[in-house]
């Protein structure tokens, strides 16, 4: 079987992962004669989150975030062993858990990352978010640092800060107006 690397980058990782559940060979062709170090569509930084149950993580994200899933490789058993979603410019990477392949991941038990998402209008999103089944820890409010901004826990244990910047303001301003907030 072929691989073709054009598309969509799939984390080495993956690949070893895959040959070593289904057997594929690893024969992977570029379609670019040197690839580029951080691939077109792609930022330096991509969160990559495990879930158990990708597929109606899939699903969550597209109904809450608008996301869009550019792709998909199933695994095992109708598991997700990768997939890549788009919002907005960036893309999320996820995948179920394998922890007979990659451990347990004790963070499924209640994640410490927060992943930041700047959109256009956060009160709609957060709406959005809530009727697809994510749950408010922190209500949208306008703060000190010029965004209007609230937190979310997804039902796949992630948080989420969602905030619309509305002014620009120099570290004095905010610090002037951060002491006024807890003031």
């Amino acid at each position: 079987m072929e691989l073709l690397l054009a598309l969509a980058p799939i984390p080495l990782s993956i690949y070893r992962m895959l040959d070593r559940l289904v057997g594929i060979q690893k024969k992977v062709r570029y379609t670019m004669s040197k690839p580029k170090p951080i691939p077109e569509g792609m930022h330096a930084l991509t969160p990559h989150l495990t879930c158990a149950g990708a597929d109606q993580a899939i699903e969550f994200y597209k109904k809450a975030f608008h996301a869009i899933e550019v792709m998909r490789l199933p695994g095992p058993d109708g598991k997700v062993m990768h997939a890549q979603l788009r919002i907005g410019d960036s893309v999320l990477m996820l995948a179920d858990e394998f922890p007979e392949h990659c451990g347990q991941h004790e963070f499924l038990k209640g994640s410490r990352v927060t992943i930041h998402l700047c959109v256009e209008n956060v009160d709609a999103v957060v709406e959005a978010a809530c009727a697809a089944g994510a749950t408010v820890t922190m209500p949208v409010a306008d703060m000190f640092w010029g965004d209007r901004y609230g937190r979310l826990l997804d039902p796949y244990g992630h948080h989420w800060s969602v905030a619309t910047h509305l002014r620009d303001m120099t570290p004095q301003e905010m610090m002037e107006a951060m002491g006024a907030c807890m003031a």
